[in-house]
């Protein structure tokens, strides 16, 4: 009896398993090679009958023997020699940062036309803002309430800058939510920032504010993981666009943030993050660690990515608020690919005016990233939403509709039609060939084998070989199973605010309206107040892959268009 192998079909062809000229198929059942198979491949083999199985995985084993043998007979040839050649000149090396397709996905609906150059929106005016007396206030400050400080100079960037270097370390044990520390980098761009500022230099909001990076963009001399131990030593001598953009706003790096393995999920080799508003849960989606360190009050903002999901259901389980832009809104050279026709780079903040603000900064055209683009929004502060109408689904979170009812806008009732699934499967088709090619040479040399979860890209990408070819919370509840002294734990009750591509204004604006009256998006997760009975399941222990780096403990949906998660 041979080995049952994972995650094989229940009759799958070996040509390698062959008994007296039959071939064997594996029995899922009884754990065993055996003739029997459906239709005529359980027939004696001839030349082209192993081929013409084989098909069969394509729904394409109608040919007759005869075409069989040519396809065979030209792919040797012809099909194969040339497959090899581009993929050693365009695919072999991992991560798809070189080479970029030359097939540009464009977006746009109909025959609208996007106009060609980027305009700077306007910021809020706030005034009166005093610098609370505690640190744990200042940390769950808004980025347009941090950057008055500094404009006023109640506090400095190398004073923002310990305060959240300090909460990263401290809470990050628990979360899991850190990769890399960038301290040295962060404290030089501070004093770089202070400086300016008093030489009368003022670069604007973000000017002298810390912020964390997702590990799938690369900043020269610190690691760029891609959140797995494949690459986990990787240092890219690569400037990644959005970086660069945000460096020229004055804005300070203080962490590589943890991504799922290959920017699947929230298991990287360095754990797997958590909620920090119910320490028991996991964070969810790629972007966790932007998620979690941003609802945490570790960083006042941070920058995440999507492929299918990554920025909306992180944001939706920890309770902030994201914004998903448009495709090619925001430039991603220098950021690991799944797909040049999906992926997406965005902000998690905490509130949708900051989203509005850190887009503000990263918008643009990218000379190095073919698919990006200049796109003219209108300024979201200057959004009359008394002219939109919008519609929302039978299970929308009715204290939205109602709140946007009373601003003015009209709110009707709609149904989709089309399924959900549907749309899942032509999204997960066209991410898994392209993440196939961005990883064919991690595949080949068996290190998809180290992966950290076995069940999610490598069995989704051998798969691949078959194919040819903005949330925000709003509000929160109680858990179910509650220790019995009671806990501060919640689940967040998101809702999803979508416009079409270069509408990114519309769904701010409305979010901003929403937030402007309620104060869901200004609590705090319990991470300091868990309850009496709580615990966390696994025990808490300096990580390994932190050891080396000598760092302190100091305590224990899918669309081109834009969408807010609040």
């Amino acid at each position: 009896m041979l080995k049952k192998e994972a995650n094989f079909p229940t009759f799958s062809f070996s040509p390698l398993l062959r008994k007296s000229n039959v071939l064997l198929f594996f029995d899922q059942d009884s754990g065993e090679y055996s003739p029997k198979s459906n239709g005529e491949c359980s027939e004696k083999i001839t030349e082209a009958s192993p081929v013409k199985c084989a098909f069969a995985i394509f729904d394409a084993d109608f040919f007759n023997d005869t075409k069989i043998a040519e396809i065979e007979q030209g792919a040797t040839k012809l099909n194969i020699p040339i497959s090899g050649a581009n993929r050693k000149s365009v695919a072999s090396v991992n991560g798809g940062l070189h080479d970029p397709s030359y097939l540009v996905f464009n977006p746009e609906w109909g025959n609208e036309q996007v106009q060609s150059k980027t305009k700077r929106f306007s910021c809020p005016s706030l005034s009166g803002i005093q610098r609370p007396e505690g640190e744990e206030d200042i940390a769950f400050m808004t980025v347009l309430e941090l950057g008055e400080l500094i404009k006023t100079k109640q506090i400095t960037s190398e004073e923002l800058t310990r305060i959240f270097l300090h909460r990263l370390k401290r809470y990050n044990l628990v979360l899991e939510a850190v990769v890399t520390y960038t301290e040295e980098l962060a404290y030089k761009q501070a004093k770089e920032a202070d400086e300016m500022l008093a030489r009368g230099i003022y670069l604007g909001p973000l000017h002298g504010i810390p912020y964390g990076l997702k590990d799938i963009i690369s900043v020269p001399q610190y690691k760029t993981t891609w959140g797995s131990k494949t690459f986990k030593d990787q240092v890219l001598d690569i400037e990644a666009s959005v970086y660069k953009k945000l460096k020229s706003a004055g804005a300070v790096l203080v962490a590589k943030l943890a991504t799922g393995s290959l920017a699947y999920d929230d298991i990287w080799f360095g754990g797997r993050t958590r909620n920090p508003w119910n320490i028991e849960e996991y964070s969810t989606g790629s972007s966790s660690g932007p998620a979690a360190s941003t609802s945490a009050g570790m960083v006042p903002f941070a920058i995440g990515s999507e492929t299918c999901g990554s920025i909306t259901y992180p944001a939706a389980r920890c309770g902030v608020t994201a914004l998903r832009p448009t495709f090619g809104a925001v430039g991603r050279t220098g950021v690991m690919s799944i797909s040049e026709s999906l992926d997406k780079i965005g902000p998690f903040c905490r509130s949708a005016a900051d989203c509005t603000i850190i887009l503000d900064a990263i918008l643009g055209k990218d000379p190095d990233d073919p698919s990006s683009k200049d796109i003219s929004l209108d300024d979201p502060l200057s959004v009359d939403i008394t002219n939109l109408t919008v519609g929302y689904l039978d299970d929308a979170e009715m204290e939205v509709v109602r709140i946007l009812e009373s601003k003015g806008v009209k709110m009707v009732p709609f149904k989709l039609n089309y399924t959900v699934s549907h749309v899942q499967g032509i999204l997960n088709f066209t991410m898994d060939v392209d993440m196939l090619a961005h990883f064919d040479e991690w595949q080949r040399s068996g290190e998809d084998d180290f992966y950290e979860a076995q069940d999610q890209w490598p069995v989704e990408l051998r798969r691949a070989r078959r194919d040819s070819c903005s949330r925000l919370c709003s509000g929160f509840t109680k858990i179910f199973s509650l220790p019995p002294d009671g806990s501060q734990r919640r689940t967040t009750i998101t809702t999803g605010i979508y416009a079409p591509p270069n509408h990114d204004h519309v769904a701010l604006a409305l979010a901003m309206a929403y937030q402007s009256v309620t104060k869901h998006h200004k609590q705090r997760p319990p991470i300091d107040d868990l309850g009496p009975n709580d615990f966390i399941g696994d025990s808490i222990s300096t990580p390994d892959y932190l050891s080396s780096q000598a760092i302190p403990c100091l305590e224990g949906s899918v669309s081109s268009g834009s969408a807010v998660t609040m």
